[in-house]
């Protein structure tokens, strides 16, 4: 591995480890604001946050085009869905499983390439047979009923690999932090309309909530986003899916540290499958047959 891609991984490793953390900030925001105002706050946070960066890079001639522009907006309304689910869905379910929900995008990915006439590998069909079961582990409960919230997170996770797919195709053409810039910008333009229309909120709710939206806003939104933007510049996006899948296992540690969340053994037995489809179907059966019997020999 080159000291670029290990650079790009690690980017990476912490926009996972922000993201899984930011799933407590999350459910906590729940506490003061509905969940389109919250992000309408955050993404709006996470907009000022580049400000800075935006202007040192003005410096050295324009960042901004029009197609960078398009390619943003565009990462904003995917974005804007996206997380819009996933902020509804924890008003109903855990964020550790909330979490494991969301990482599906990681098996989604190369299932949508089959809309555009890519082939569909040995190695992602194993991946989504052992991902599934352990979706139905992980959210179907003892009636064989399917939580509200958990229904939210699995939709929205088609919205994040789409979203995927696109920073993947779009930051290795443009600069990153303006395309983050636009794409916070689209976004919290984005869900203040739908929140002006749907929910009641105020500035004392915000001040209420400062923390969790701070986190949010600037760790999660500024940080994160702006470091899988430039982590996937550099590394593939089948790569970079594996790595940003880590936000499940960290969204379950922090889940249960902070909000003393603790899952069933079924519920664990399903997280456990899912996360192996997650690993097979981007590493392949025959790298961990290889990893196995490398281990044997020693």
């Amino acid at each position: 591995m080159n000291q670029r891609t290990f650079f790009a991984d690690g980017m990476l490793v912490f926009a996972a480890l922000i993201w899984g953390s930011a799933f407590v900030a999350q459910r906590v925001g729940m506490d003061y604001l509905e969940p389109w105002a919250f992000n309408a706050v955050r993404f709006l946070i996470g907009t000022i946050a580049l400000l800075p960066l935006l202007i040192f890079q003005r410096r050295s001639g324009p960042v901004f085009t029009r197609t960078t522009w398009t390619g943003g907006a565009a990462m904003g309304c995917i974005l804007m869905v996206g997380a819009g689910l996933q902020q509804m869905g924890l008003l109903y379910t855990t964020a550790g499983k909330a979490a494991f929900i969301t990482g599906l995008y990681i098996v989604i990915v190369p299932f949508l390439g089959l809309m555009f006439g890519n082939k569909t590998s040995r190695d992602t069909w194993a991946g989504i047979i052992l991902a599934l079961p352990g979706l139905a582990l992980l959210t179907l409960g003892d009636d064989l009923s399917i939580n509200k919230g958990d229904m939210l997170e699995i939709v929205g996770a088609f919205f994040w690999a789409g979203h995927l797919l696109l920073v993947g195709w779009l930051a290795p053409r443009h600069n990153v932090i303006a395309l983050a810039f636009i794409q916070f910008l689209t976004s919290s333009i984005l869900c203040f309309g739908v929140a002006a229309v749907f929910e009641n909120w105020t500035m004392d709710q915000v001040q209420s909530a400062w923390i969790p939206l701070a986190y949010v806003g600037i760790m999660s939104t500024g940080v994160a986003y702006t470091l899988q933007i430039v982590g996937q510049k550099t590394a593939p996006v089948a790569h970079a899916s594996i790595i940003l899948s880590l936000e499940t296992v960290f969204a379950v540690i922090a889940g249960y540290l902070f909000l003393n969340e603790v899952m069933s053994g079924v519920a664990l037995a399903g997280c456990l499958l899912m996360l192996s489809g997650m690993i097979v179907s981007q590493i392949g059966l025959h790298r961990i047959r290889q990893a196995l019997r490398f281990q044997y020999a020693l």
